[in-house]
């Protein structure tokens, strides 16, 4: 049976596992999915070494750069991004050679195009993590400006104490990449001056449980349109699996 995984730390409400569970199981594919918790990447090789049943691993939450000095190559995007989100396990002749992909990036463009209107020029993308690098590459080659928003003070970037209501009108599109929000935590959200959202405004979240979190609530209150990670995270499934299988 091959066996494919998820690498993070935690991954107690993991999507991936549930839906690669269901995949083999609709299309008979006989392998398994299973979460690998690690709280350091440093004996990665060694792991995949010893497994050969591994064929492929997902990377999230807290890995997604730090995979990349225990990689022997990188796809093009995966290394414009900084970022992977996907490791392909290639094993022939006894070497291992280990790729890194992501597939972040296809999932969120395919996933936010449908929504973007004229007036989507310019976005504010909130945490400076793995994620938050695929949405950056996406919005730029969608022609819209992103800034990011960081807890700390960084070149270029607001801080959420520094973020005015003025900010916030001048960028029609926020991007939620911080974990902010998410399942128990649904009682937060980032801190923003949410009275200054509109009807023009575009609020995605990366957070897909709950299926509404505070930030997407907020923004609905106010008339933006609002979108949660599901699509995103289900489209960057298959885009792995593509990469895993071909």
């Amino acid at each position: 049976m091959k066996r494919y995984g998820l690498l993070g730390y935690p991954l107690g409400h993991s999507f991936s596992a549930r839906f690669f569970a269901e995949k083999f199981r609709r299309e008979g594919i006989d392998a398994e999915y299973v979460n690998f918790e690690m709280p350091s990447v440093e004996g990665l090789r060694a792991f995949v070494a010893s497994d050969p049943a591994l064929c492929g691993l997902n990377v999230t939450i807290p890995h997604k750069q730090a995979v990349i000095p225990h990689l022997d190559a990188l796809t093009d995007e995966a290394q414009a991004i900084g970022a992977v989100n996907v490791i392909a396990i290639e094993r022939r002749e006894g070497a291992l050679r280990l790729v890194g992909a992501n597939t972040d990036a296809v999932g969120f463009r395919r996933s936010i195009e449908p929504l973007l209107r004229p007036c989507h020029r310019r976005a504010l993308v909130l945490g400076t993590g793995g994620a938050s690098r695929a949405v950056v590459y996406v919005l730029r080659r969608l022609g819209i400006e992103p800034h990011y928003v960081s807890r700390r003070e960084r070149p270029g970037a607001f801080t959420y104490a520094s973020l005015t209501a003025d900010d916030v009108r001048a960028h029609h599109v926020i991007v939620n990449c911080s974990p902010v929000g998410m399942y128990p935590h649904t009682d937060e959200c980032p801190a923003l001056p949410y009275e200054a959202l509109t009807e023009e405004h575009l609020l995605y979240d990366l957070v897909y449980n709950p299926e509404e979190t505070l930030f997407m609530r907020r923004g609905r209150e106010r008339g933006a349109t609002v979108k949660n990670g599901m699509e995103m995270l289900r489209l960057q499934a298959l885009a792995a699996w593509d990469i895993w299988t071909r």
